[in-house]
């Protein structure tokens, strides 16, 4: 592609809060749509919450993933043509992904996590049930997340771990939650964060 200019990151706090809107309305909407569907094919609930997680912790692993060589790729070629210094080298090629989302080929990444999924040994499910059945829940994780990549700082979710001690200003906890539990039993959605402060709080379930 030719060397095109970028657009100016003014509107840039705008687009964050867009990105930040679109994870909340994916959590609120699309991530129970998903659970309907598997409910479909797995009867147990924290089975199917623990699918949903890792398809969106999975989702961000294979979008940061492909942004990362898309950036390389964008760095070479602006490099060529570009005059200004190595920070405003950075914020053009961020601007130039952020203008040509063409760059990214999302399918690719959809088909990386159906197929990571298929092959994980954690996720107790019947042979016959194909993760692609939540292919559009994914697909949009991974739009989310690339773009979310372009920001400065980036924005991104923390990982968590089964047995962590319950963090209240990173989680809530679920309905069906042991409140007097003080440790993560397992993890329903993950929190949001930006250079290491939560900007959405993930949901937990904790039991004794």
């Amino acid at each position: 592609r030719p060397c095109s200019p970028p657009r100016l990151r003014r509107g840039s706090a705008s687009h964050r809060a867009c990105l930040i809107a679109r994870y909340n309305f994916i959590y609120a909407k699309e991530r129970l749509e998903a659970e309907c569907i598997l409910r479909r094919y797995v009867c147990n609930l924290e089975t199917v919450q623990r699918i949903i997680y890792i398809a969106c912790v999975e989702s961000f692993r294979a979008a940061k993933m492909a942004f990362w060589k898309v950036k390389i790729n964008v760095k070479d070629t602006l490099a060529i043509c570009y005059r200004g210094g190595p920070t405003s080298l950075e914020v053009a090629v961020l601007d130039y992904i952020a203008c040509h989302k063409d760059l990214y080929d999302v399918c690719c990444s959809v088909h990386e996590v159906v197929c990571c999924m298929n092959r994980n040994p954690k996720l107790p499910c019947p042979g016959e049930l194909d993760f692609v059945v939540i292919s559009a829940l994914i697909r949009e994780l991974c739009c989310l997340a690339y773009s979310m990549q372009t920001l400065i700082p980036p924005l991104d979710i923390a990982y968590g771990v089964d047995g962590e001690c319950f963090n209240r200003n990173m989680y809530y906890r679920s309905f069906d939650s042991d409140f007097a539990a003080p440790f993560v039993a397992y993890h329903v959605w993950p929190p949001l964060i930006e250079d290491g402060t939560v900007i959405v709080k993930g949901e937990v379930v904790t039991k004794k």
